[in-house]
């Protein structure tokens, strides 16, 4: 008897031992608490982290994209309306709106039911453990991956590709998912993949197993929208909206010109992201002016 209550002590602290190293409950998911998540990792069990507060950024504070605006907010609004709506890849120049158009979208049709889950590149393969989670919700998700491109061999890229459009199982009625990158195909392209065209008979000309494969990520993107560079007119009508938001009036916003122009220069782009952050330099100087 006393052999058992030794080995069911020692059994016991084995057990007590194995607890701690075991990963803790995901904390349960506060739906009605924010409208924006980000998916963790924690001793390798993923969660949805709640994000308290997000950027208040509308769509009018989104200057010379119209053509784009249009493009995603019809796309964002069939989704919330529960039409067909596609995945969306945004790919161009950089601080051009990419992502704020995303935020945008969040910000006018949250209180639809939309909600926005950001994922980090190297969290993707866990996009099919993200769609069983949420796959019963009544709310309506937008899976957001900002900035992605990849490396060759990357295992973030086949899950896409699989989350895209690859699996047995259909994607859930209530997922999009929305990308932002610099490169319209996702992964770097070489001078060596001209290599693999191959000419046909006829004259036609057709990409080698290499580009078809590098091209295959975006093409299940069912809609494209891409950005480009601003003009200097453009650049200076974003300067002047954010000069006006920051409470400049339009005689300080004229004053502001030949400077917006130098802080350009000396960034070397004319972007939006550019113009926002030169009218809080310049408006919160001339605060304390």
């Amino acid at each position: 008897m006393e052999k058992l209550e030794q080995l069911l002590t020692r059994a016991e602290s084995v057990l007590g031992r194995l607890e701690a190293m075991l990963p803790p409950a995901a904390p349960d998911v506060d739906w009605a608490g924010a409208v924006a998540f980000r998916w963790r990792k924690r001793q390798g069990r993923g969660f949805l982290q709640p994000v308290p507060s997000i950027s208040a950024i509308s769509f009018t504070d989104l200057q010379n994209i119209d053509r784009q605006k249009e493009l995603i907010e019809q796309n964002t609004r069939q989704f919330v309306q529960k039409q067909p709506a596609n995945n969306v890849l945004l790919t161009g120049a950089r601080g051009t709106g990419k992502s704020s158009l995303i935020k945008a979208c969040l910000n006018a049709h949250s209180k639809d039911g939309l909600r926005l889950i950001e994922v980090d590149k190297d969290d993707l393969h866990d996009l099919g453990d993200i769609v069983d989670l949420i796959s019963t919700r009544p709310e309506r998700f937008i899976v957001f991956c900002d900035d992605l491109s990849f490396e060759e061999g990357e295992s973030g890229y086949k899950a896409l590709k699989v989350a895209l459009d690859g699996s047995v199982a259909a994607q859930s009625d209530n997922v999009l998912i929305y990308a932002t990158s610099n490169r319209r195909h996702l992964l770097p392209e070489y001078m060596s993949d001209n290599e693999t065209y191959k000419h046909t008979a006829d004259g036609e000309i057709h990409p080698g197993e290499v580009v078809e494969e590098k091209i295959s990520l975006s093409e299940r993107f069912g809609l494209w929208v891409s950005f480009y560079p601003f003009k200097q007119d453009d650049y200076l009508a974003i300067v002047a909206h954010w000069l006006r938001h920051f409470g400049c009036d339009e005689a300080g916003g004229e004053a502001a010109r030949g400077d917006a122009l130098m802080w350009a220069l000396e960034r070397g782009s004319r972007s939006g992201r550019v113009a926002w952050q030169f009218a809080r330099d310049w408006s919160g100087r001339r605060a304390q002016a």
